[in-house]
């Protein structure tokens, strides 16, 4: 699978890719204007964060579903305010960074 991975955390980001997510195809941006760059149709699945080097990560979400509404996009902040402004926006779940080890089973919950 895909993902575009708004992320700018670099630890978390080498634990998610080792330990959650080696079988998949990450490519990682870590601001919301290299994510609005970024993004296209290619992706299966999008992750965002909520704090990002140069803004929110519900700015990237309204911004990702004027161009895409079917991509499932999972909300991953440690913060419920984040996650809640990622739902509002256009986010399909959440998976807070705690709960990272429930990572597959929410894409699976998403993506069939």
């Amino acid at each position: 699978m895909k993902i575009l991975y708004v992320e700018n955390h670099q630890a978390f980001i080498d634990a998610v890719k080792r330990e959650f997510l080696k079988d998949h195809d990450i490519q990682v941006v870590p601001t919301v204007q290299e994510a609005k760059v970024g993004a296209d149709d290619s992706f299966d699945l999008v992750m965002c964060d909520y704090d990002l080097n140069d803004g929110k990560g519900n700015e990237f979400v309204e911004y990702f579903r004027t161009i895409d509404s079917a991509i499932p996009i999972i909300a991953v902040s440690s913060h419920t305010k984040g996650n809640d402004a990622m739902l509002k926006a256009g986010a399909n779940a959440v998976c807070k960074k705690i709960e990272f080890k429930n990572i597959n089973k929410v894409i699976s919950g998403l993506v069939s």
